[in-house]
């Protein structure tokens, strides 16, 4: 378990269109992923993400957040 704050967001807006959310403080269903990229990957094998936005996630999407992710880094 961890805090909210070593965590990155992932939403789903209204629009359907799914977004990382470093505020925490978009509007739309979110889920919590870990800073590391292999949280990426498993969320991805095992469908976590499909599940917690309840919408299927195309590959783009995880390409996308993946270089997010990288990005942003560990806290």
């Amino acid at each position: 378990m961890k805090s909210k704050k070593e965590m990155v967001r992932v939403i789903r807006t209204a629009e359907g269109e799914i977004l990382t959310d470093l505020t925490g403080r978009k509007n739309g269903r979110g889920a919590y992923l870990c800073r590391n990229p292999e949280c990426l990957k498993k969320a991805a094998k095992n469908r976590g993400l499909e599940r917690s936005l309840r919408v299927p996630v195309p590959p783009e999407v995880y390409k996308t957040l993946e270089e997010e992710i990288s990005q942003i880094g560990q806290p």
